[in-house]
């Protein structure tokens, strides 16, 4: 018998509520040094996946929207760049209202628990993504990142009970 999703997954899962300003959410990526996570509801339902390059994406967008001058996401932080004073008043202003909901990707890939891991490493790669969640009745159960298939592979592909 093979080993699924439920084997490998990570249960205790970082995620963001749909509210959490963006400014919050890559501070907690930061502080836990991961690059996303699932956004989540009060009742454990996903609605969507916010990763680093969303938080660029997003800051793009609000920079052609508006009259700033060009300049990165991470001298736009107060904590992270001696240059955050050179960024005009009302972008933090805007940056502030823009939440995880705003900037996050509906489309998630996700198995449920008892999903093969060959499926798990298949939408990865067919995807081009990092972490595929897992769904149990529409709630999130855990998550798989390449990072645990590569542990596994280094274990000698048994992952330990």
């Amino acid at each position: 018998m093979g080993y699924t999703a439920r084997d490998v997954m990570n249960s205790e899962v970082l995620s963001v509520s749909p509210e959490e300003p963006l400014l919050q959410v890559h501070r907690f990526f930061v502080d836990e040094e991961i690059t996303g996570a699932p956004v989540v509801d009060q009742d454990g339902r996903v609605l969507g996946v916010i990763s680093s390059a969303d938080l660029l994406r997003a800051v793009a967008e609000d920079h052609e929207a508006g009259s700033t001058s060009p300049t990165y996401f991470r001298e736009l932080l107060e904590f992270s760049g001696p240059d955050w004073g050179q960024v005009p008043d009302d972008f933090q202003d805007r940056l502030g209202q823009l939440t995880a909901a705003d900037a996050m990707t509906e489309q998630v890939v996700s198995v449920e628990p008892d999903a093969p891991l060959e499926e798990v490493a298949r939408l990865l790669r067919f995807h081009r993504i990092h972490r595929v969640l897992v769904q149990e009745e529409g709630r999130l159960a855990g998550i798989i990142t390449t990072f645990d298939l590569i542990g596994l592979l280094e274990k000698g592909g048994v992952p330990s009970r």
